[in-house]
């Protein structure tokens, strides 16, 4: 008896005398045939017997149609040639596989065919630009492939799949390549319920899709300007590209402190800093220089690219300070970028000089308290990704939470400087209560935890030269083993000589910046720092010449980020009065123009000293100085004097940060809270998940408990599929939530930015321009504006590219050709139920709905103004009459929130 594969041979023959094609199934336990249909035309897989056999059935059919006869054609059963190799086809349509392979429908932006050897191409109506609708047959082209084994054919067509771009519309693309990969679909048996068996199949392709999000991105800065987001409120980029130097590499004498560190430990480094002779400068160009001078803004490109020669020219340098403080959330809410993938690019670029990073204590690089695991947690990976030196402060000087961030980094392996902050003046003895056997106390308290090195960290530039002369002297003189770092700022214009004075008192290393990147409000300037000390025993072992080199760079790179200036010319003395630190000054001035507060920086100044005062002389750093501004803000907006404050403190709503530092959420400042303000601002609220407690007694992270990373893991990769949730994404995550979601979105829809250039991220691109972009080694864009259309009906305005040669599309929403702006009501002044926004903002999140009932004290809208979270209370009991906002909106000062009656 024939077998099953011959038998149903036959039948198939017997059945094609007068039919063109016929489909079936197999029986899977009978080896039978289960008829589908015949038909008198070509089917579509025809390009598989074609491929095979080398027959043209296209025109062989036409020639048929015409009078010509099979044994004319040769197209007789004998001389059909036996089949060559094998030959797979792939329908690409216009269907989404993960939602029942429903039809999509848009505008493709890019269409790129694969190509070469075994790949054929019918194509259909793809082209960019053309407009896909559900009126039509969803098919964009058939792929097949030929080659000598079945598996390499499938290769081919992975292959061809994977070149094949289409944007603008979904695709079954991701559901082919899954089948094509599948071991049973190569190797076994495949039935009519493989799709069911294998779920997966349908699971949508995750594509990097990079180029044509950063297309998108700088449409949209082309047809809608600068995200306002970023603050870009001054004069346009300069038109000139950096010269980025080259410094020839100079042979060295010795170990580097990198080396020394990497191969002895923290103890071997702060021996061989304090036998170093001379002294040895840290430099802050890419931290703190730009946090104080431009709002923060500096992009990871521009420091990439000068990193080569600088790690030439400050080979010598104690270290680089690069990371942490305000760079880390900032990094994430306004320039979108990964503040983690900053620091191991800048590891990778400088690997021979210690970097150093600013740890806020117990608060890590947030702004509040945070559960010990975290902070833990946090060093631990910053360690590995490449940090050094971290220097730990405390915003209020309190010794349990230095402990905490002692202790994380000691436990990570890195070089623990701890910081004492600076305020007042220690050579006026009749200047407050911050005296010198204070900070000696202090001082005392860290040396006995082991610390490797003391910063004295003089945040606001108060630290006058005599005062300088007189704490280092008598620092040094009690402990002649430890080595010290000054830092200061050159708000007044006093910088170098206190440098200079903390040098010859005993200090080791102080703290300076690029020239270009140095004064007013940021740290001295390194040139004046090393040729005043040239030849002296304070030679900073820094070459004039090569640190000049750096500083052209950052001269014209400067010229970059002019719509970041603040506009402030001169230092100015009056630093001293209302005591703000110099990487707040810039950040404030412009959250203060955010906020509606244009023209009255000189009274949110003075708000700033009375707000200290209110708040009991604090001692002012991130975050306890982000307290401070925001309620000097808050004083301005709402015209309020001090009395005014202690008086109302029971109905005011004040900002979050206010009221948590009151509950002591940054721990207890050194002479205690000041009442009776406190108790007025705190009466009624209560911590959420302490049982009705209303403020912190101690550290106030040795009360929460640990953090869930595992949850988070799994909450964010159900959130964001298709993307990796390492260690560094929890930690973000944890610290700043709401900002990393945004990122995320954002990355989501635009892509990773950080390798544009930061003139076009900033202002986009002029027709006719070329652009070149590198997204890795080896991997490089050239992009044209080719032109730009007009705005719809709907408002969309198609931009054409060029994108290495092909054309590409982008459509862009002109947010300008949308109606005008919604007219709010406003509060009723006088009417106590009439509830009225503090301060212009956005709303987060509204926590009440109309019909609630709420007593006096109750949150009723949670506010965000840059940083500053305002929680909104009711100012009376009753009944929520009217709710006119809504997350998202977008409010200004005294606009209506609530109505209660």
């Amino acid at each position: 008896m024939s077998s099953p594969k011959i038998r149903l041979g036959q039948f198939m023959v017997s059945l094609a005398q007068n039919c063109s094609s016929i489909s079936f199934f197999i029986l899977l336990h009978y080896h039978l045939p289960s008829f589908d249909k015949i038909i008198q035309r070509v089917q579509v897989e025809h390009t598989i017997s074609e491929e095979i056999t080398g027959v043209d059935i296209v025109q062989s059919m036409i020639k048929i149609a015409s009078g010509k006869t099979l044994p004319e054609l040769g197209l007789t059963q004998d001389k059909i040639p036996e089949p060559m190799g094998f030959a797979m086809q792939c329908r690409v349509t216009t269907e989404d596989p993960s939602h029942d392979f429903r039809p999509d429908t848009g505008t493709i932006d890019v269409f790129r065919m694969p190509a070469g050897m075994g790949i054929r191409l019918d194509d259909g109506p793809g082209f960019p630009g053309a407009k896909i609708t559900p009126h039509y047959d969803s098919l964009l082209v058939k792929i097949t492939a030929k080659a000598y084994k079945r598996e390499d054919a499938a290769r081919k067509l992975i292959r061809a799949l994977k070149e094949f771009r289409v944007r603008g519309v979904t695709t079954n693309k991701s559901f082919l390549l899954n089948v094509l990969k599948n071991d049973n679909f190569l190797t076994g048996t495949v039935t009519t319920s493989f799709i069911a068996e294998n779920p997966h199949l349908l699971e949508p392709l995750q594509e990097r899709d990079r180029a044509q999000k950063l297309l998108h991105y700088i449409g949209e800065v082309i047809i809608n300007g600068t995200p306002k987001s970023l603050g870009a409120v001054g004069p346009p980029p300069s038109p000139v590209d950096p010269y980025i130097p080259t410094i020839e590499t100079q042979p060295r004498e010795g170990r580097s402190l990198k080396q020394i560190y990497d191969q002895d430990g923290a103890e071997a480094f702060a021996k061989a800093v304090r036998a170093n002779e001379g002294l040895l400068i840290t430099d802050t160009t890419w931290r703190d220089a730009h946090q104080s001078l431009l709002a923060t803004r500096l992009r990871t490109i521009d420091m990439l690219n000068i990193a080569p020669a600088t790690s030439v020219a400050l080979r010598n340098c104690y270290s680089l300070e690069n990371w942490g403080g305000a760079t880390f959330d900032v990094s994430m809410r306004f320039l979108r970028e990964c503040p983690w993938e900053r620091l191991a690019a800048m590891r990778e670029a400088v690997p021979d000089i210690p970097f150093q990073m600013l740890l806020r204590g117990a608060n890590a690089v947030g702004y509040t308290s945070y559960p010990d695991n975290v902070v833990h947690d946090f060093c631990k990976v910053a360690k590995e990704t490449g940090m050094d030196v971290f220097r730990i402060f405390d915003s209020v000087n309190y010794i349990e939470n230095m402990k905490l961030g002692i202790d994380a980094v000691g436990q990570a392996g890195g070089i623990v400087e701890a910081a004492v902050c600076y305020t007042g003046d220690v050579s006026d003895p009749k200047k407050g209560k911050y005296t010198l056997e204070y900070y000696l106390n202090f001082v005392r308290e860290l040396e006995a935890l082991g610390i490797h090195v003391l910063a004295i960290k003089d945040m606001a530039g108060l630290l006058r030269p005599e005062a300088a002369s007189l704490l280092v002297g008598s620092i040094r003189e009690e402990f002649p083993d430890l080595p010290i770092h000054v830092h200061t700022h050159d708000t007044a214009g006093t910088g170098v000589a206190s440098m200079l004075a903390a040098g010859r008192a005993g200090a080791d290393a102080v703290d300076a910046a690029s020239d270009a990147m140095s004064g007013t409000t940021a740290q001295p300037p390194l040139g004046a720092l090393v040729a005043s000390t040239a030849g002296t025993n304070l030679d900073t072992g820094l070459d004039l010449n090569e640190v000049s080199a750096l500083n052209e760079y950052w001269e014209e790179c400067r010229g970059l980020y002019a719509p970041f200036e603040s506009g402030q010319k001169s230092g100015s003395a009056d630093v001293y009065i209302h005591e703000m630190p110099g990487g707040q000054y810039t950040n404030l001035l412009y959250q203060s123009t955010q906020l509606g507060l244009t023209g009255q920086w000189s009274s949110v100044k003075k708000a700033y000293a009375a707000a200290n005062r209110l708040l009991g002389d604090i001692i002012k750093v991130t975050p306890s100085s982000k307290v401070t501004g925001d309620l000097a803000q808050f004083l301005v907006a709402n015209n309020l004097t001090e009395q005014d404050v202690i008086d109302q403190a029971e109905t005011l709503s004040f900002p979050s940060s206010v009221i948590e530092y009151f509950q002591g959420y940054l721990g207890i400042p050194p002479f205690g809270f000041p009442e009776p303000l406190r108790s007025r601002v705190l009466k009624g609220k209560t911590i959420p998940g302490t049982d009705g407690k209303s403020c912190f007694e101690g550290r106030p992270g040795a009360e929460m408990a640990p953090y869930d990373f595992d949850a988070t893991r799994t909450k964010l990769q159900e959130k964001y599929r298709g993307s990796t949730i390492g260690d560094t994404d929890l930690l973000s995550y944890a610290m700043y939530p709401s900002v990393y979601d945004e990122y995320m979105e954002h990355k989501g829809e635009y892509g990773n930015l950080s390798y544009l250039d930061t003139r076009t991220f900033l202002t986009g691109m002029k027709i006719g321009q070329e652009l070149a972009v590198t997204l890795e080694p080896g991997k490089q864009l050239v992009v044209k504006l080719v032109g730009i259309g007009s705005p719809d009906k709907d408002g969309i305005v198609d931009i054409q590219f060029e994108l290495n040669g092909q054309p590409r599309m982008a459509h862009i929403k002109d947010k300008s050709a949308v109606g005008g702006a919604q007219q709010r009501l406003k509060a009723i002044v006088g009417v106590e139920g009439s509830v009225g926004a503090p301060m212009p903002g956005v709303v987060l999140e509204t926590k009440v709905k109309r019909g609630d009932k709420v007593k006096a004290g109750d949150p009723l809208v949670l506010l965000s103004a840059m940083k500053m979270e305002t929680l909104v209370g009711a100012p009376c009991g009753g009944v929520v009459k009217n709710l006119v906002v809504t997350a998202g909106d977008n409010i200004d000062g005294g606009d209506l929130l609530v109505e209660i009656e």
